[in-house]
């Protein structure tokens, strides 16, 4: 029987996953569709989901909706309190994130990473700094507001607003706000952003196919950096993979999903 699956998201359009998808599913020849879900109300996404799909993923801003609404979450979703992937199983929701191994997989080509700064404190920020604690790297939040660091305060993790941040020097920074998107904006004010671009020797933003000001600023500096595109690969090679119960290996999948780049 032909398999159905979809991205939800809110706005969705602008969304690759369904082209990395579909030449996965024409690559490894499979009986299947990927489209594309604009949702506005996230309450119904449980609703939507176990009435028309096999699998599915899950955008902004809809991660952490998926996780309260599921039947169970598996694996570092549990902590991260979001998921970006959705399974279908006899009629219930089981979620997991593979946003956060898909990261971690993207950064391993800068080599030891000891400590990191991540800018931001949604969803994404909190997958990236669950993965690194996983993994044994000393992490700090920077964000503009206090609240949304409260989450990760109780989680023990080091954070800072942009009035009371005090520098030091950090192997890795991540950019996880949506700054520089649409506009010219920095994720934080550009006193902070050249103190720490003087003092790292990594960049990489979670925004994807786009030259940002925050990655244009980081090579005014030298710095090695990179694009969320990788990570993007990855999350969705690693969640068609659960699609399929895991019945590929990274590579099969990875050769046909590439192509959408």
């Amino acid at each position: 029987m032909s398999k159905k699956f979809t991205i939800f998201g809110n706005p969705v359009e602008h969304s690759i996953s369904p082209k990395m998808h579909t030449f996965a599913i024409e690559g490894l020849k499979l009986d299947a569709s990927y489209t594309k879900t604009h949702l506005e109300d996230g309450s119904k996404l449980k609703e939507i989901f176990l009435a028309n799909f096999d699998g599915a993923n899950v955008t902004v801003p809809h991660k952490e909706i998926a996780f309260s609404s599921c039947d169970e979450v598996r694996g570092i979703a549990q902590n991260i309190g979001a998921v970006n992937t959705l399974i279908n199983e006899d009629g219930k929701m089981v979620g997991y994130n593979t946003d956060a191994e898909g990261f971690y997989k993207s950064i391993q080509t800068f080599g030891t990473i000891q400590n990191a700064l991540i800018l931001g404190a949604g969803g994404t920020s909190k997958a990236i700094s669950f993965i690194f604690r996983e993994n044994g790297i000393d992490t700090t939040i920077l964000n503009r507001s206090a609240q949304r660091l409260e989450s990760f305060q109780k989680e023990n993790f080091k954070t800072y607003t942009h009035e009371n941040f005090q520098s030091s020097p950090f192997d890795l920074i991540v950019n996880t706000t949506s700054a520089g998107l649409e506009t010219k904006a920095y994720p934080a004010p550009e006193e902070i952003m050249k103190d720490i671009f003087s003092n790292t020797k990594y960049i990489i933003d979670v925004i994807y196919n786009k030259e940002t000001p925050f990655l244009s600023l980081a090579k005014n500096y030298n710095l090695p950096t990179k694009d969320g595109s990788n990570m993007l690969l990855y999350q969705g090679v690693l969640a068609f993979n659960l699609f399929y119960q895991n019945q590929f290996s990274f590579e099969e999948i990875e050769k046909f999903m590439k192509k959408a780049f």
